[in-house]
């Protein structure tokens, strides 16, 4: 069995902007509060953290960042990927010496290699550093994913400990964990999966709404692992339309539209992103205060 490296909820961090940089000092009062709310990791850089548009430069001093201000309290986890699998190496090196814990390796895109070529690349990656390695699974941004030999092969490498699955193909994970158990983890990289996935097997979920809502998601996820089926179901649900509203957009537009509204004022997002139109800001805060949010 591969080493969990973190089980429950995971925040999917969101990178805050103020006058077109990253915006440090709100960066480390997130930090505090996913902490101070028994959030089990920190994933910094992903979808969520906008990494598509920080700089190299932008991009390692927000893990750097990330690492110092947690300061071992819960593990970090680095987004590194890249569609050039040389640039992947580097930012996965250049993470791991700033202290990352683990490192978040999206399937390339655009490229649209072959699952051979897909395999090369994580190998690739994961010879040259020396921290755990989780699968980014998400077809509907980067137009391929694995299949379930490739899956086999990757669960073979000692860093590769497991994925980030957000492909919504319950079959392939089924056999995933049939075929290949513990030796590959999964953990939820879609809200509303977070107890599908866990039915399976997952151990988690990295997560978009404990962004708002830390503490209800590492609780829904402590209830299921502690055997609390029912009283996690009952929370997981009442928590289905915040989930989906969350998504009324692109990620991470409404999330950040949401913390604004929270008055944690974690600015806009980097083009080609943009605000949420009315219809849907509106239908956001009204669901949100439906869940009990104080809008």
């Amino acid at each position: 069995m591969k080493t969990p490296v973190f089980t429950g909820s995971a925040v999917a961090i969101v990178t805050p902007f103020r006058d077109g940089k990253v915006n440090f000092d709100k960066f480390g009062e997130l930090i505090d509060q996913q902490v101070g709310q028994g959030t089990q990791a920190i994933i910094v850089c992903g979808t969520t953290g906008e990494a598509s548009t920080l700089t190299d430069e932008e991009h390692l001093a927000t893990i750097g960042y990330a690492v110092k201000r947690t300061a071992g309290r819960i593990p970090v986890v680095a987004g590194t990927g890249a569609n050039d699998t040389r640039h992947a190496v580097e930012l996965s090196t250049e993470a791991c010496k700033l202290g990352a814990d683990a490192l978040l390796i999206v399937t390339p895109y655009y490229n649209k290699t072959t699952q051979h070529g897909l395999i090369k690349h994580y190998h690739t990656i994961a010879d040259r550093v020396d921290k755990p390695i989780i699968l980014y699974h998400i077809p509907a941004r980067c137009v391929m994913g694995y299949t379930l030999e490739t899956y086999k092969e990757l669960s073979k490498h000692e860093r590769i400990v497991g994925v980030k699955e957000a492909s919504g193909d319950f079959k392939l994970m089924a056999q995933l964990r049939a075929h290949v158990g513990d030796d590959m983890l999964i953990w939820s990289g879609n809200d509303n999966e977070t107890l599908p996935i866990m039915a399976l097997g997952g151990l988690g979920v990295i997560s978009v709404a404990t962004n708002i809502i830390p503490a209800e998601m590492q609780a829904i996820c402590k209830l299921w692992l502690d055997g609390n089926v029912k009283e996690s179901e009952r929370r997981f649900l009442k928590a289905i339309p915040l989930m989906d509203a969350l998504g009324c957009e692109v990620n991470p537009v409404p999330v950040k539209a949401a913390m604004n509204m929270l008055g944690m004022d974690v600015g806009g997002v980097r083009m080609p992103l943009c605000d949420m139109l009315p219809k849907n800001a509106e239908m956001l805060k009204t669901v949100m205060k439906d869940y009990g949010l104080a809008v």
